[in-house]
């Protein structure tokens, strides 16, 4: 039996209307829970990036890019291991003032990849990037000052290969 492992899918697509609605329901049909999706214009003028985030078999995964890539609008899907990416999230937590300068807090901070982007007087916000981990592990010792909102990133990532979709891009016009 195939072991379960983390799969981050990078699909670049024409930019139309519908297209998240299309590709997320690929997934939905095959039962396969996205644990983060982000999406943003790529390198290339007018194509767009999906960056998946999923636990499944490699079997699963060779199907799933046959499956995305019938899709009219996507120009080619990628699938990528852990160690074939490098990736990283965004996260912004809003903490209180009256923490502000907290010692304890600063000290925090000042051991992560994190800064604050926004001092109010009610309210500061800090933005962190790193590992899911990282900052699930920056909540756990943010969430005792207070968190009045908390929000991340889905996954961003680039390959530790060289993707040739540039090419392929050339090659079609």
């Amino acid at each position: 039996m195939e072991d379960i492992q983390k799969f981050t899918f990078s699909v670049y697509t024409e930019n139309n209307i519908g297209i998240l609605n299309r590709l997320s329901a690929i997934f939905l049909k095959r039962h396969i829970n996205i644990e983060s999706m982000t999406v943003s214009k790529s390198e290339i003028d007018d194509v767009h990036r999906f960056t998946f985030v999923v636990n499944i078999t490699k079997s699963q995964a060779d199907k799933l890019i046959g499956q995305l890539e019938k899709q009219i609008e996507v120009i080619r899907a990628y699938s990528h291991t852990e160690d074939e990416i490098i990736y990283q999230e965004t996260a912004l937590f809003k903490i209180s003032s009256k923490h502000l300068y907290d010692e304890d807090l600063q000290k925090r901070l000042k051991f992560r990849r994190a800064s604050i982007v926004t001092v109010t007087p009610d309210y500061f916000v800090i933005e962190a990037s790193g590992l899911k981990e990282e900052i699930d592990n920056m909540y756990d010792k943010l969430k005792p000052y207070g968190l009045m909102q908390f929000v991340r990133s889905g996954r961003i990532a680039v390959s530790r290969s060289q993707m040739a979709i540039s090419e392929l891009l050339q090659e079609i016009n």
